[in-house]
């Protein structure tokens, strides 16, 4: 019985140091194939060219693009400056651009990829910086409002690369590295083109009025909201307008102050439908309008240029512009994109009144 016991507790051993043997085994083969494939390029260095971008999550993506070198221009925001294309502007403003804005992405994770930029990009051209009215919250920067239920890495956007390593050990990375290898063998296209571009909106051709009407006016259990300036405006009493802060536009005081004083920089207020926006007259407007007044006091100091595209306009009042109230169409990214060149070359914007430039 001794003997039986023994041989049994030496079968028990020799099946767990089996069992563990091949667990490291087998997590030093992914650790191996997740770092020859490098999905998230923690790697890179200047001069070294990008992975194919093979995730959706921005977030993610987007620091190799920086870590590169291979582009002197970019532009930050959330999803309504997505569809600016980088090429176009590239071409206009003599840099070589990349569309670094993130869908949903907060002030504070912004302010982490114009960080990055700044430390790592040499000479910096030009940046253009989507400013939405999230920007004037005044509990934005609070540590609950910095993050979105999307995943951040902030291990990719600060200089230690030793602590990368830990953080790719996950299925997330195995399946992304998996769509790498997959790219490269010629089975699977890339996700995002090389300088962050992607038309993530429905195709042009498939646009539906009514659809899109259902979308802006869902707030409004399906009616269109009054819209007309509100007379008179409301009355918003000293003591609530002396409160009245914005937080957040010291993070980003303090991320134009780290760009060399020859980069361009413009600040753009991107032309929300008026549904997104507060209705003209009422005390949210006026506590937009406020909002706009420091920034464009921040960017006089910054030596910014606005282009506000944020009020009433034969664009933003127009339903057919827009997929919903913060995403226009195809056609509106490229009058903001030609608009955009004319005010970083001083020449004429459009007539209309789509945009109002302020100058330091």
């Amino acid at each position: 019985m001794a003997s039986s016991k023994a041989t049994g507790a030496a079968g028990w051993k020799g099946w767990s140091l089996a069992f563990l043997s091949s667990a490291i085994v087998l997590v030093l083969l992914v650790f191996g194939f997740i770092a020859v494939m490098d999905p998230f390029g923690s790697r890179l260095a200047a001069g070294q060219a990008a992975r194919p971008l093979m995730d959706l999550n921005q977030r993610y993506m987007y620091p190799q693009l920086v870590r590169s070198g291979a582009f002197d221009a970019a532009i930050f925001g959330t999803s309504t400056m997505r569809l600016l294309d980088p090429a176009v502007l590239s071409q206009g403003l003599d840099v070589r651009m990349a569309n670094l804005a993130m869908n949903a992405a907060t002030p504070w994770e912004q302010v982490q990829m114009a960080e990055l930029f700044a430390r790592k990009t040499a000479a910096p051209k030009a940046v253009i910086w989507g400013i939405d009215t999230s920007w004037c919250d005044p509990d934005v920067t609070e540590p609950a409002k910095r993050l979105t239920p999307r995943p951040f890495p902030p291990w990719l956007y600060d200089d230690a690369r030793w602590n990368d390593w830990p953080k790719l050990i996950n299925l997330t990375t195995l399946e992304i590295a998996g769509r790498l290898l997959a790219h490269r063998l010629g089975y699977q296209p890339e996700r995002i083109r090389r300088d962050g571009y992607e038309v993530f909106t429905p195709p042009e051709e498939t646009y539906d009025l009514a659809r899109a009407r259902s979308h802006l006016f869902h707030d409004s259990g399906g009616v269109a909201p009054d819209l007309t300036p509100m007379v008179p405006a409301a009355k918003v009493d000293a003591r609530e307008r002396d409160g009245w802060r914005f937080p957040a536009l010291d993070w980003l005081d303090t991320a134009l102050a780290a760009l060399p004083g020859q980069t361009k920089k413009l600040i753009v207020l991107p032309p929300a439908h008026l549904t997104a926006l507060p209705r003209e007259g009422s005390a949210g407007w006026q506590r937009y309008a406020a909002c706009k007044a420091e920034l464009r006091s921040l960017a006089a100091r910054r030596g910014a240029v606005i282009a506000d595209f944020a009020h009433r306009s034969v664009v933003t009042q127009q339903d057919g512009n827009y997929w919903d109230p913060l995403h226009f169409r195809l056609p509106i990214a490229r009058r903001v994109e030609a608009d955009l060149i004319a005010i970083a070359r001083d020449a004429e914007v459009s007539s209309d009144g789509f945009v109002q430039v302020f100058r330091p």
